[in-house]
């Protein structure tokens, strides 16, 4: 990921945050994503609205997504959001 400059412009720590998620959200193939959105209204919060085939799926899914790997791409991103609220 690009490394911006944020003096003054907090928004762009947002547009980093869309950018680190976006990456991991390209892994996935457009059938998959379609999937992986399909299941996540059928849940609507609430594992357990899925058969354990749908649990499967979404599982495996969002194993693709590297989570772990957006965490750490996030950190440095929240770190900074919290530099700029101390005085």
């Amino acid at each position: 990921m690009a490394k911006i400059p944020i003096k003054g412009a907090p928004w762009l720590l947002v547009i980093q945050a869309a950018m680190a998620a976006r990456e991991h959200w390209g892994v996935l193939t457009p059938a998959e994503r379609s999937d992986l959105a399909r299941l996540l209204r059928t849940t609507r919060g609430r594992p357990s609205n899925l058969t354990a085939h749908e649990k499967a799926e979404l599982r495996r899914l969002v194993g693709r997504l590297d989570l772990p790997g957006l965490g750490r791409d996030l950190a440095p991103i929240a770190s900074k959001s919290r530099r700029r609220r101390r005085l």
